[in-house]
């Protein structure tokens, strides 16, 4: 099947609220860092691509339709190249929220990983970020980010997605019909603790 959407932003951009969205309209299901941490083998098959030996993207994806979120997210450019009719969607929100939020989830869990080889720590702390999670450092690199996708996609290919657009704009990217319900919003702070708790510390940072 392929992936017909590809997400390339970063976390805590909203995207458990945009997979939700996207299941809703029958891009689903949509591969996310939860659909890693129940799964010893997929947990594996990341740790090697933080490695450098990438996988094979069809297997990885296979039966589902999209993907967000960290760790595909650090793999935009190569999965755009493998998947060229896929659409590909920026998350994104304001900077210093976006940093408040990772540094209550995600920054939190790498300060206290003892796993140098996690896919947090590895693909997420060193590789995205330097092992540097001071609040200019980390907003920086977010920001380069979402330029560096913005220059390289073209403009047919890419939506760009702010918290609280909602669905006219995603809806209109994918020409699908609006849906009667609201537009969904996951994984609050609390949440994101809770879900790391049930899955254990593992691979979560």
């Amino acid at each position: 099947m392929g992936l017909a959407v590809i997400g390339a932003g970063f976390g805590r951009t909203g995207t458990e609220s945009m997979k939700v969205a996207l299941e809703m309209l029958g891009l689903g299901p949509c591969y996310h860092m939860k659909e890693v941490l129940p799964h010893s083998e997929r947990i594996a098959v990341w740790r090697k691509a933080a490695r450098g030996e990438l996988p094979d993207w069809d297997g990885v994806f296979a039966g589902y339709a999209s993907t967000l979120d960290w760790p595909a997210a650090y793999f935009w450019r190569e999965l755009s190249a493998f998947y060229p009719g896929a659409k590909i969607i920026l998350t994104v929100r304001d900077a210093n929220d976006w940093y408040a939020s990772m540094d209550k989830t995600i920054f939190s869990g790498l300060r206290q990983s003892t796993d140098p080889d996690s896919i947090g720590l590895r693909l997420i702390g060193k590789a995205v970020f330097g092992g540097n999670y001071d609040r200019s450092h980390a907003i920086a690199v977010y920001e380069r980010h979402i330029a560096e996708v913005e220059a390289a996609v073209p403009d047919e290919r890419l939506l760009t997605f702010r918290t609280g657009d909602g669905w006219v704009p995603l809806c209109r990217f994918l020409g699908k019909p609006v849906p009667d319900e609201p537009y969904p919003h996951r994984n609050r702070p609390a949440e994101f603790h809770q879900t790391m708790e049930e899955f254990g510390r593992g691979d979560r940072d």
